[in-house]
């Protein structure tokens, strides 16, 4: 039976730790490559010890939630000799990722020109904060600091309010998707030219690159974007609304929303006032506009509104909490909410593959290999199976404390 698993017989060596890179391996192992994930002997990745802990045992949700259907192999890459053993296996890898400070890979010797000189065809990806070029290369960098930097924090939070941190880590998790997409992309050029490349991916960059239209709307009005709360720039209505009993949003994209909108709410008047009239109006005028709707929508509970405005077509939701949405039926019908399988513990929950294939119940991990590597649980089988060593030389190796 041939495996459907678009990069079933890939090979990943991640040397990653923490967010970054080990969200980019986990949604390769999600498309069927074998992650081997390399981590500090007796210690691990940092991640293992930070918050939430899993009940009945000493794990990390934070570590499962990020390095679900990986191998955990232990290899100590300060000395020599675990260098020695990392290249070897990266011989028999197709992609090598890490996300150290620049630099740090070369003095390891473990660099792109030592792997490729160890086997051409690999792949070397690199993701750090500002790139492995430029004049803040060498420059420490976390999820803040690229958010920071990279405009996001100054276009989100409410209007006139202070700069706000994306509630999701979006610097790290751009940085590891865009990550995969440079992956995907080299595996498909070393098809055509036979050899490996070295990818650099910089948190900052992805950041400038999810900027969307705030650029052009700073480089053709001359005014720098700021935050507008739930807010879009250039459609509306497109925000949140205040019901009698909570929040939800609604968005009206084009004339012909905007009309069944004020008709499903009960405000027609609202189609034929030249203020809002048309979409460029209502976004010039949403100051008045706001005021109005609000008032109407305080008047009945959110259900109430998001049946009227559904049955008119017009996309809205409730604004769910996280609890919401580990029991939306839809996200449980497209499997994406899941319960990991720790062995201890079986209510961790975990987020399912969005990558999936229409038409089938499965797509290319649809419903992933949710449990997470003990640390080094894999190391014998990985140099055993992978690098070719006897029982022997693992035993030197553990002797040594290289493993």
């Amino acid at each position: 039976m041939i495996d459907e698993r678009p990069l079933a017989g890939i090979r990943v060596l991640d040397l990653s730790r923490v967010l970054a890179g080990p969200f980019c391996s986990m949604n390769l192992a999600d498309l069927g490559a074998e992650v081997i994930k390399i981590e500090l002997p007796g210690r691990g990745d940092d991640s293992r010890g930070y918050a939430p802990r899993i009940p009945n045992s000493n794990d990390s949700g934070y570590y499962y939630s990020v390095n679900r259907g990986k191998l955990s192999a232990t290899i100590d890459l300060r000395k020599p000799a675990g260098v020695a053993v990392a290249l070897d296996l990266a011989r028999h890898c197709d992609v090598v990722l890490e996300n150290f400070a620049p630099g740090t890979m070369e003095r390891f010797g473990l660099g792109y020109t030592q792997l490729a000189a160890a086997n051409p065809r690999i792949i070397l990806c690199s993701i750090s904060g500002f790139g492995q070029s430029g004049p803040m290369a060498s420059v420490p960098a976390y999820d803040i600091v690229a958010q920071a930097l990279g405009g996001t924090m100054s276009i989100t939070g409410p209007a006139d309010g202070d700069p706000t941190r994306c509630g999701v880590s979006i610097g790290d998790l751009a940085a590891a998707l865009y990550g995969v997409i440079a992956i995907l992309s080299a595996l498909r050029l070393r098809e055509r030219t036979g050899v490996g490349r070295h990818l650099d991916v910089a948190m900052l960059d992805c950041q400038v690159a999810l900027l969307e239209d705030a650029l052009a709307r700073y480089s053709t009005t001359g005014k720098v974007p700021a935050p507008l709360g739930s807010r879009h720039p250039s459609i509306t209505p497109f925000q949140q609304f205040r019901a009698s009993d909570g929040y939800f949003v609604a968005g009206a994209g084009n004339e012909s929303l905007w009309m069944r909108f004020c008709d499903a709410i009960g405000t027609p008047e609202l189609k034929s006032d030249p203020r809002f009239k048309l979409n460029a109006e209502r976004t010039a005028n949403h100051a008045e506009l706001e005021p109005i709707l609000n008032r109407h929508f305080a008047a009945k509970p959110r259900g109430h509104w998001l049946k009227l405005l559904g049955e008119a077509g017009v996309p809205c939701a409730p604004i769910a909490n996280v609890a919401e949405v580990t029991r939306n039926p839809h996200l449980g019908a497209r499997q994406m909410i899941l319960h990991a399988a720790h062995p201890a513990f079986d209510g961790l929950i975990v987020p399912g593959s969005p990558l999936k294939t229409a038409g089938k119940t499965t797509g290319p991990r649809a419903i992933p290999d949710t449990r997470a590597p003990a640390l080094g649980e894999d190391t014998e089988r990985v140099l055993r199976e992978v690098a070719g060593y006897d029982a022997a030389r693992i035993a030197a190796l553990r002797a040594g404390g290289i493993i």
